[in-house]
């Protein structure tokens, strides 16, 4: 049996805080309704929308580039922004974590047509969605067979690593726009950068077992239904952080061949 402790998650977006009965004002925690409580398949069906609906913006942009351009920090702010909404406000509107996805796709279509045109790698991006579910699977049959539980001790280290790793890509964004300075060798095609990557993909794989148990104890807590929307916005934001991690990793193996 898995261990039910309170603390955060290694994702942002879910943590035990969602499960506090008063941020659910009007709606009945508990009623007795199988309709009206959280489902894993629920959670699936809501997930599946928020990828199609991320795909088809993703394409629609990539096959409109160059020209759409724009889109590409259109999409990056758009979908900073309205995770931070989410996550600070505890909001689950559909429309608002739909709109995310929507950010999301315009964001990753234009990186990906990035590297697929203009650094010519083609096809690395079916081959980044391929390894993202590819691992989303694996990491499913792992933790549904018991081979993994998200412990305190997994939180904190999950935990630790996402801050450290998000810290250092501030730190490397000020500098890259300030001129200032570099943090070397991590973002470069060398032994030490694709070590990087691959430390980064690591702890994004970690960071769906986080994922896995809070939809598991929702279920379980008999949560309301509509907490289905945030634990499919929490998922897709750990599925598109992956899978532009993968991205990246795939273009610094290609580019240490050249």
């Amino acid at each position: 049996m898995r261990t039910r402790l309170s603390y955060r998650s290694g994702n942002p977006a879910l943590n035990d805080s969602t499960f506090d009965k008063s941020s659910y004002d009007g709606t009945a925690w508990w009623d007795g309704y199988e309709s009206n409580m959280m489902t894993i398949e629920g959670v699936a069906e809501k997930t599946g929308l928020l990828l199609l609906i991320t795909t088809s913006t993703a394409l629609a942009t990539a096959f409109s580039m160059p020209n759409s351009a724009p889109l590409i920090l259109v999409g990056l702010l758009g979908s900073f922004i309205v995770a931070l909404m989410v996550i600070f406000s505890g909001s689950m509107n559909p429309a608002l974590i739909c709109l995310y996805a929507g950010f999301e796709g315009l964001f990753l279509g234009g990186m990906t047509w990035y590297f697929e045109v203009p650094l010519e790698m083609p096809g690395i991006g079916i081959l980044s969605a391929l390894l993202t579910f590819l691992i989303l699977g694996a990491m499913v049959a792992i933790y549904r067979a018991g081979l993994i539980a998200w412990n305190r001790n997994l939180a904190i280290a999950v935990s630790s690593a996402v801050s450290a790793i998000f810290l250092v890509y501030l730190i490397s964004i000020v500098g890259a726009i300030s001129g200032w300075f570099n943090i070397p060798y991590i973002h470069g095609a060398g032994p030490l950068g694709i070590a990087f990557s691959l430390f980064v993909v690591g702890i994004g794989a970690l960071c769906l077992v986080a994922d896995f148990d809070f939809i598991e104890r929702g279920v379980q807590r008999g949560a309301p239904k509509k907490l289905e929307w945030r634990a499919a916005f929490g998922l897709m934001v750990t599925l598109t952080w992956l899978y532009f991690e993968i991205l990246k990793l795939l273009a610094k193996i290609a580019a240490s061949r050249r």
